[in-house]
């Protein structure tokens, strides 16, 4: 396109300069003739007061003499027989020009121009009486008829040349112009295709190929967010499954010795691992690119209620103790269900599966105007790094843990514009807490600052032998 633009636009210039260069130097060269033909009759006719006082030779050649032509020999007179002259003609210089020239001037007394030798020759008749008409001839060299003309065709030559030029160069501008851009957008599809989802078209160009960057850069971003969704929608299926896993974990545990118990046991093994290579696999194709969605909300204290009513069954079997604080009323948030629903057992199996047998836990629920903070407590050895465990693909350190729990719950407070943090528990252990903003603009995170300072809420003991049971009042 860029080299088509640039022949067209080469091809017009060119018609568009001959059709007025051309025209304008042929004027050029005429006018460079009249005017040396017009400079000829000035000095022909300077000498007509002196042929109308006397043709004496004498006077006629000091008249000749006071002209340029008649100084550089390029006049003569011709003045026809008279019985002054005793009926012979008079020349006076040197003549150019035929003897049928002169006679056709004499009889039609009328200027003219003849073709000589080197040049042209103005023939100019002036009346002497009433009778005779002498003949000035003025001879004009070919030189002085093109004086000029080189001069002016070789600037209008340059002038063609600079606008051809400059034509060319405006019309590679503009087809880089056009085509720069085309150019990005066929490689940045071409990337696009090859799997290089990052890849983006710079919104510049003419207004078509603008709108079309627009375009590829917004489908651009639609692809990379499907797949993110998809990724994020595989791994967090697969996390999920490690809550029936815990289980799976927790029975085979319990069913002794034995071939068949070893089997078992190795089998849930082999299933953890398998979901944990998912998992990762999901996770480390791409980073997350979109977050995750507050959805239509629900209640927190609700999912709270139901999902410890789950991990409560499995706490009795291994003897720890259970507390919940905060859930006697409605507590709404931005956060679809099964997202906090997933989140909280992320945080729960975490707490199965790396603290020993026995060890106590707490769910607490703090609402606030703005926020609503959920802490999840336990009586284990703690967290050594917390830091190094909220990073992406790393719980803390410990073997067979992509880190995806902690990923999970991140996402989810991210969502609400919260954020999740680790500390120390006042039961000795870790604290896990997620702060959920209830402004959809993330407002609120004063209340992030402030911390937890406590809750004045009565927490509900659940005690062994009340398996799922969490009906007791909590105010």
């Amino acid at each position: 396109m860029r080299w088509a633009l640039v022949k067209v636009s080469l091809a017009v210039t060119v018609m568009v300069v001959l059709a007025f260069a051309v025209p304008l130097g042929l004027v050029i060269k005429e006018m460079a003739r009249d005017r040396a033909l017009s400079n000829a009759e000035r000095q022909a006719a300077a000498i007509g007061p002196t042929l109308s006082i006397s043709v004496e030779r004498a006077s006629l050649e000091h008249a000749m003499q006071s002209t340029l032509a008649g100084a550089a020999n390029r006049m003569a007179v011709h003045i026809p027989a008279s019985k002054e002259q005793g009926g012979r003609p008079v020349e006076i210089g040197t003549r150019r020009v035929s003897r049928a020239d002169l006679d056709l001037v004499e009889q039609v007394p009328r200027a003219s121009t003849t073709k000589v030798a080197g040049g042209s020759a103005l023939l100019q008749p002036i009346a002497i009486n009433a009778d005779d008409i002498a003949v000035v001839e003025v001879f004009v060299p070919d030189e002085d008829l093109s004086r000029g003309v080189t001069t002016a065709w070789l600037m209008l030559a340059g002038v063609g040349i600079a606008l051809i030029v400059g034509s060319v160069a405006v019309a590679d501008r503009l087809g880089v112009r056009m085509v720069r851009p085309a150019q990005r957008l066929a490689g940045a599809a071409q990337e696009l295709g090859e799997g290089r989802l990052g890849v983006r078209v710079p919104e510049e160009g003419p207004t078509e190929l603008r709108s079309a960057a627009i375009a590829f850069n917004a489908m651009a971003d639609q692809v990379v967010q499907l797949l993110a969704n998809e990724r994020e929608l595989a791994a967090d299926l697969s996390h999920r499954l490690r809550t029936p896993l815990t289980v799976l974990r927790l029975n085979a545990a319990s069913l002794g010795e034995g071939l068949a118990a070893d089997q078992t046991r190795a089998a849930v093994e082999q299933l953890e691992r398998e979901v944990d290579t998912i998992i990762r696999t999901a996770r480390e194709a791409k980073p997350q690119t979109t977050a995750v969605g507050s959805g239509s909300g629900c209640d927190a204290s609700e999912v709270i209620r139901e999902r410890m009513g789950f991990w409560s069954a499995l706490a009795e079997d291994e003897g720890r103790t259970v507390r919940i604080a905060g859930v006697d009323r409605p507590v709404r948030i931005p956060v679809a269900r099964p997202d906090l629903a997933a989140a909280l057992d992320a945080l729960l199996g975490n707490v199965f599966r790396h603290t020993p047998e026995g060890t106590a836990f707490s769910v607490d629920v703090h609402n606030g105007d703005d926020a609503v903070i959920v802490l999840v407590s336990d009586a284990g050895p703690g967290i050594a790094d917390p830091a190094a465990a909220m990073a992406r693909g790393n719980s803390g350190g410990r073997d067979g843990s992509t880190g995806l729990g902690l990923d999970i719950v991140r996402r989810v407070a991210e969502s609400t514009g919260g954020d999740v943090r680790i500390g120390s528990s006042v039961l000795g252990g870790t604290e896990v807490r997620i702060w959920l903003g209830l402004d959809p603009r993330g407002g609120g995170r004063d209340e992030r600052r402030r911390g937890h300072r406590g809750s004045d809420r009565r927490r509900t003991l659940i005690p062994a032998g009340r398996r799922g049971r969490l009906d007791d009042p909590v105010s």
